[in-house]
């Protein structure tokens, strides 16, 4: 076994991490780990117990268990509290709340890529590590009970019981199914709300919202559910800020997304913020705009347009 059969599994290794932690940064680190323990314990590994993905999946699943003992969960504002009702609330940072993060789609392949987005992870979150861990395991990576069992050293009935648990708590908060970024109804809504976010057209871009659509922004904790009271809070973005933005389409979570680059005096456009949005039916019905700069950076974008 050599190190480039291993790195093999680097993208759905940072995947599954990044489900179990909410944080890329995190993910990236514990798979450094993983990789680096199964190399070091290579000498031992037999090929009739386990494939290598096996083997290496319960690796990362023991790196993941102890790097969760005694974390906080990574929520969304959304996970907090209650909407609020005033566009002028103070937009100040909570930076000592460990948030989500969104997971940078272009540096995988498709098949890493699978059930990521923001409200299964978000809802994860809620969930006990092991419960986290047999999910995913059993539901995305598709192993066995008896192989997931094995990973958490644990008995079937206690995976199928965990699972059971989880699916109910996932269920309760997750929307299901939502289209992909290249479905024809989502490039043209979000086709259209770049058009009206561009043209600082607050009207055309509220038609574009479902009626309850919802807006947060770690890390800021304040968040808006409802047309009315997001169109307000874009009214002040663009009264701070100034009109003429620049926006650029991406995904993230397997989701649509758009960079946000802010006018500035000089005339430049520098990156603002990254929008992360889900479309349902054709209309935009949540919108996670991440403005912190370590998280924007994992996305490997121009600073200024």
């Amino acid at each position: 076994m050599g190190g480039v059969e291993l790195d093999l599994h680097r993208g759905e290794l940072t995947a599954y991490c990044y489900r179990m932690l909410g944080s890329f940064h995190d993910a990236e680190d514990l798979v450094q780990e993983t990789l680096l323990r199964a190399w070091n314990a290579r000498d031992r590994y037999d090929s009739d117990r386990a494939s290598v993905r096996t083997w290496l999946f319960r690796i990362a699943t023991n790196v993941c268990l102890t790097a969760l003992e005694g974390r906080a969960r990574r929520p969304l504002p959304s996970g907090l509290g209650a909407p609020s009702d005033d566009p002028g609330a103070p937009l100040t940072p909570a930076t000592d709340i460990p948030w989500l993060q969104p997971f940078p789609d272009a540096r995988f392949d498709a098949d890493a890529r699978t059930d990521l987005r923001l409200a299964l992870i978000a809802a994860m979150q809620t969930l006990s590590a092991r419960q986290r861990a047999a999910l995913v395991l059993r539901e995305v990576l598709q192993f066995s009970a008896a192989e997931v069992a094995e990973q958490l050293d644990t008995t079937v009935p206690a995976v199928n019981s965990a699972l059971q648990r989880a699916r109910a708590a996932v269920a309760a908060c997750d929307p299901g199914v939502v289209a992909e970024p290249g479905d024809a109804k989502v490039r043209g809504a979000v086709d259209q709300y770049v058009r009206a976010f561009e043209a600082a057209d607050v009207s055309a871009l509220v038609r574009l919202l479902t009626d309850d659509a919802v807006l947060e922004m770690p890390p800021v904790p304040l968040w808006y559910r409802g047309r009315r009271n997001y169109g307000r809070f874009i009214e002040r973005v663009f009264q701070m800020r100034g009109t003429g933005w620049v926006m650029t389409p991406l995904t993230a979570n397997g989701q649509p997304a758009v960079a946000a680059y802010a006018p500035q005096a000089d005339g430049v456009h520098h990156l603002h913020t990254l929008q992360v949005l889900t479309v349902v039916d054709g209309r935009v019905a949540h919108n996670v705009t991440f403005a912190d700069p370590a998280v924007l950076e994992l996305f490997n974008l121009p600073k200024v347009r």
